[in-house]
């Protein structure tokens, strides 16, 4: 396919008890591209989520359009859409979001969130392909999860807290066990208050959520109360003993330091709250193995909602009714007719348009949306056309030549069998078959396949397999000579096809493999000049398709002038006629603004004057040679770095030759070398090659036709990284 996939304008007549259920479908399928949507119409995680979906309603409080059942037509000429009819009616009114229920999906996501934070749970940032909507179900069950994991937030709290409080006291009162003073004295430092007494048990539990974490009151047996606090604490406690009845007890006069009990109540206490601690831990890990699918499962769920919420807060409606406009490909509209009146049970309107129907597409207003359709392997360079542009709906699609050019002169300047079947192997595992630590990377497997098949090639014909030089000497010889063999080719057969190595004897052969990057520039070249004429013809720009330095009159410039250079290559000479060639598609690049309106029948106007004019011509002749012959030099860098492969190829083999037999455990050094300089090459010199090959065909091929650039097709999805339907 040469041109991108052909597009309908889609308009969806929806009563809002299927609304959701529409939307829920063109959502997981992802095959219609919302009418000046913003860019990406992935699910979003931010609430600006859906801005500008160019959304079509009816006019407010105005009747309802009978739907009939499965009703589905197609737009004739002349007859305006449905949505523009409403979109201009002056009582039109704009159907806001949903606050009560956008903020209700919100709580919930947010709790769910804050819950597998805790828990220590992943979650997804997108709906899985099995979610679905949340019902009543999957609240109560939001409800009991997040209110268990609020419970046990609060234990852990408690618990943390208790064995901190009781920490400190403990570790104060150790500080002072061994002291000889008197019990009585103890109660004047400055760091520790100590009360024993008599306290009911009842009013034990009432002082100790009273004090809370401001002092520890320890069981004595009997009724009796050891209590302990800071000093910043001792009123507090006197207040709430008080309060509830305690009774000192007098310390035998001469006691000596801090008491027994009061130690042992402390360790034991935080035992207790260390026990607590673990136990909670053991139910935090059970509680994560057992919820953490449920957990995922819901948050899917209520993402898919929100995103569904913000897509209708972005529409125009009535109460009952929705309409939702946008593109389709063609070819997936007759299936989505038919699963959405099944869906609907019948109960919704489709009218499609073609492009050319609708007056914002003529007028410039709106683009139509470009959707390519390829097998895997041109598929896998899509990225590498839409990072510089889309193609405009109706022109070319240049992917196809971009994956053949791409993966050519990537295997021309990285020719080694084995690091070329170390990129291939990369691909494989970058591969949705592969594995899964580089699903990330999974957008470069095809390239990576494709360039990787490619070196390999070109190392069969330099005869390199990671840098060693004759391992394939023989059986490259075989072949030859059985080829030389059978077209009766005199001589000797070689040890390797191609030999870009500089030396003796093989100069004319280097500048021979030079002459041939140059024309694959000048094929490059011209299939972007022929795609740039064909596109503007389609586009009914004419002037610039026959007179423009990239129409009809540059082709014929550039051609000639490589028809002499062959020649004179060749042993010929600069005849008068070649002058002719060359000046006529001059001329009509000079003079192409007044020679057109000629042809067509317009009156010639010269603008600003005849020394402009004449200044603008010379300029875009001057500009014309300089462009095609840095254009065209421009493919000697993949000469050039072709050969700088083969030079560092050859120092890395060297090396490890000389350190092989040079020093002591040379081989296991050379064996080093080896390994390293090719790990050097493959990353580094793979990465500047790449690089190279992306300026090649941004500068010197999309440079010819992409002069305007369109709209890619981005479908509404739930799912970030899934495709639209084919």
């Amino acid at each position: 396919m040469i041109r991108p996939r052909k597009m309908k304008r889609l308009e969806l007549t929806v009563l809002s008890r299927d609304v959701d259920r529409v939307i829920e479908y063109l959502g997981r399928r992802g095959i219609m591209h919302f009418s000046d949507a913003v860019e990406g119409q992935d699910l979003e995680a931010s609430p600006s989520y859906g801005e500008g979906m160019g959304a079509i309603g009816l006019r407010a409080g105005a009747p309802e359009p009978a739907l009939r059942p499965g009703s589905f037509t197609q737009g004739p000429g002349g007859l305006p859409p449905l949505s523009r009819i409403i979109a201009n009616t002056e009582t039109s009114s704009a159907h806001s979001l949903d606050q009560a229920a956008y903020r209700h999906i919100q709580d919930n996501l947010e709790k769910l969130r804050s819950g597998a934070a805790f828990l220590g749970i992943a979650l997804p940032d997108e709906p899985e392909a099995d979610t679905g909507f949340p019902g009543e179900e999957e609240e109560v069950l939001t409800d009991t999860l997040c209110d268990g994991i609020a419970s046990l937030i609060s234990r852990e709290n408690e618990a943390s807290q208790e064995r901190q409080k009781v920490e400190e006291t403990l570790n104060e009162a150790r500080a002072f066990a061994n002291l000889n003073a008197p019990f009585a004295e103890l109660d004047q430092l400055s760091y520790l208050t100590l009360r024993v007494g008599r306290l009911d048990s009842k009013a034990q539990d009432l002082v100790k959520r009273s004090l809370a974490d401001r002092a520890v009151i320890i069981p004595l047996g009997e009724g009796r109360i050891l209590a302990a606090a800071s000093r910043r604490g001792r009123f507090a406690l006197d207040s709430e003993l008080k309060k509830a009845g305690f009774i000192p007890i007098a310390i035998p006069e001469g006691y000596q330091g801090i008491p027994t009990e009061l130690l042992s109540g402390l360790e034991d206490r935080l035992s207790a709250a260390e026990q607590e601690l673990e136990q909670i831990q053991r139910d935090k890990e059970a509680l994560r193995q057992e919820a953490a699918v449920r957990f995922r499962a819901l948050t899917a769920s209520y993402l898919m909602a929100a995103a569904v919420e913000q897509l209708k807060g972005k529409l125009v409606a009535t109460r009952s009714i929705y309409v939702l406009t946008g593109w389709a490909p063609q070819d997936t509209i007759q299936s989505m007719v038919e699963d959405l009146t099944r869906i609907t049970e019948q109960r919704i309107a489709i009218r499609t348009f073609s492009p050319e129907e609708m007056p914002e597409v003529a007028e410039g207003r709106e683009k139509v949306p470009v959707s390519l359709k390829h097998g895997a392997y041109v598929k896998g360079f899509e990225k590498l056309v839409f990072s510089y542009g889309a193609p405009l709906y109706g022109t070319i699609d240049p992917t196809p030549f971009v994956a053949f050019f791409f993966t050519i002169l990537f295997g021309i300047m990285f020719g080694d069998l084995g690091q070329g079947f170390v990129l291939f192997l990369l691909g494989l595992l970058t591969s949705a078959r592969g594995s899964r630590s580089f699903k990330n990377f999974r957008a470069y497997s095809t390239p990576l396949i494709a360039v990787g098949i490619a070196s390999m090639v070109m190392g069969l014909l330099t005869g390199e397999i990671f840098t060693i030089e004759g391992l394939l000497a023989a059986p490259t010889r075989a072949v030859a000579g059985f080829f030389m063999r059978i077209f009766g080719i005199p001589g000797e057969a070689p040890h390797r096809i191609l030999h870009l190595m500089p030396e003796k004897g093989n100069v004319a052969k280097l500048f021979y493999f030079f002459g041939f990057t140059i024309a694959v520039g000048v094929v490059l070249n011209s299939i972007g000049l022929l795609v740039n004429i064909i596109n503007l013809c389609a586009l009914k720009r004419y002037e610039k398709a026959f007179f423009s330095k990239t129409g009809v009159a540059g082709v014929l410039l550039f051609w000639y002038a490589i028809f002499i250079a062959i020649r004179c290559i060749a042993g010929g000479r600069f005849a008068w006629f070649d002058l002719v060639g060359l000046l006529v598609p001059a001329f009509c690049i000079f003079f192409g603004p007044l020679l057109w309106p000629l042809i067509s029948g317009e009156r010639p106007i010269l603008g600003e004057g005849v020394m402009v004019f004449v200044m603008e011509g010379f300029v875009e002749i001057l500009e014309t040679l300089s462009t095609y012959i840095s254009n065209t030099v421009s493919f000697l860098r993949v000469g050039a770095f072709a050969l700088s492969h083969a030079v560092l190829s050859f120092i890395v083999f060297t090396l490890s030759g000389m350190v092989s037999r040079g020093v002591a455990g040379g081989p296991a050094f050379a064996v080093g070398i080896m390994i390293f300089g090719n790990l050097v090459i493959i990353v580094l010199e793979g990465m500047i090659v790449a690089i190279q090959v992306v300026r090649l065909q941004y500068y010197e091929f999309f440079s010819k036709f992409f002069t305007e650039t369109g709209v890619e097709f981005k479908p509404f999805r739930f799912r970030k990284g899934g495709e639209e339907h084919e």
